[in-house]
């Protein structure tokens, strides 16, 4: 029989709560049980695992019955981020790997048959959670992954390629020699030196609107709300797709939880790393989807926009429950989404830039075409909009 501890990180919206996967090799039937609230992505390391393993040409055991708890029991658990500390815990239990030096380390890490190891989702998130927390632990993290959790400054990050590297620097003493060990499969990540400056689109690309463009400055330097209401085709999209431009550079501490949220949908790459994000749905986007939500939580796109720009276009367009559940956050720069098992906390202060056209033909005021809207056509399409929110918008 044989007992081991691996220790790991869920997700939960930007936090990062401490798991310990437990295994445990006991005598009986052969079967393999996953336990500890475990979603159908971690179940299905089993079979990830198994093959991970007999690829690797390290031992299974067949012919144990083999339980594996994820605790605590009662944190939701998601994605193959487990992959590497179940197989870690079944070679631990073993005695093919030397348990007792795995103290002080955490593992994430999703599987493929062959014992790569595949990126995983939030690592960025995890690294800062650690950091805020004071949490003093190594992480063993794959390629991708591994390069996101060294933006965070004093953190000790490793990177593994593959399952055989993690094992062979956790092997028992004297089990291989030092020459022996992969070259480069398991490294320390050195901090990132990213000095490139962020590109945005310029402004002087834009040509004429001099009163657009000086609102727009005005709007950046004191960070108000802006809306532009005009007829199609005279350059709302084009200026506001500029606007981010024009925001002050972010410090490391903008940038960390910038880049977080975006590493929590596996949007982040290290091109966009201090660059103010601009996020611009779609206007048949749900409230949810502005918002977030879902189970677990997932930050919706005001908080994908944290520290940038969200643009709405056709603004009228969105539905009204949409627009409606922009007004705390405009105010407060944070949204609370519960749920009934879960309650998770989203940065969400960006800067709202909206364009609407006047009427619903779009030409009211325009001299270039005459507009075909009745009063009572054009007071309904901009009632759309409630007072409250338009009261919001400097």
């Amino acid at each position: 029989m044989g007992l081991s501890l691996v220790q790991s990180r869920a997700l939960m919206g930007l936090a990062a709560p401490a798991v310990t996967v437990e295994v445990h090799l006991a005598n009986g039937l052969p079967s393999f049980t996953l336990v500890g609230l475990a979603d159908v992505e971690v179940k299905e390391a089993r079979e990830r695992v198994r093959s991970a393993l007999q690829n690797s040409g390290l031992a299974f055991p067949h012919n144990q019955r083999i339980t594996v708890n994820l605790a605590p029991a009662d944190l939701p658990k998601d994605s193959g981020r487990f992959d590497l500390p179940i197989a870690l815990g079944i070679l631990a239990a073993s005695g093919q790997i030397d348990g007792a030096r795995l103290a002080g380390w955490a593992f994430a890490g999703e599987l493929s048959l062959s014992g790569e190891l595949r990126p995983v989702r939030g690592a960025l998130a995890v690294a800062v959670a650690l950091q805020q927390a004071g949490v003093d632990a190594q992480l063993v993290l794959p390629p991708g992954s591994a390069e996101e959790a060294a933006l965070v400054p004093g953190l000790r990050v490793h990177r593994a390629r593959h399952l055989l590297d993690v094992v062979a620097r956790f092997l028992p003493e004297g089990a291989m020699p030092p020459d022996a060990l992969p070259a480069d499969g398991f490294a320390r990540v050195p901090p990132a030196a990213l000095s490139t400056p962020p590109a945005y689109p310029d402004l002087a690309d834009v040509k004429g609107q001099a009163a657009a463009r000086r609102a727009l400055e005005i709007a950046a330097a004191g960070g108000h709300s802006l809306l532009m209401v005009g007829p199609p085709g005279t350059g709302k999209s084009m200026l506001a797709q500029r606007f981010a431009g024009l925001l002050p550079p972010m410090n490391v501490s903008e940038a960390l939880q910038s880049a977080a949220i975006a590493s929590l949908g596996g949007a982040f790459t290290l091109t966009q790393w201090a660059q103010r994000p601009t996020r611009a749905p779609h206007h048949s986007a749900s409230a949810v989807a502005l918002v977030g939500g879902g189970s677990p939580p997932r930050p919706g796109e005001i908080s994908l926009a944290h520290e940038g720009v969200l643009f709405l276009d056709e603004l009228p367009e969105f539905p009204r429950a949409a627009l409606e559940a922009l007004r705390e956050p405009l105010e407060s720069g944070h949204i609370t989404i519960s749920r009934a098992a879960q309650r998770a906390d989203f940065p969400a202060r960006f800067q709202l830039v909206a364009a609407m056209n006047p009427c619903p033909c779009g030409y009211r005021g325009s001299p270039a075409r005459a507009c075909r809207c009745t009063p009572d056509q054009v007071a309904r399409y901009q009632g759309k909009l409630s007072g409250p929110l338009l009261d919001r918008i400097d």
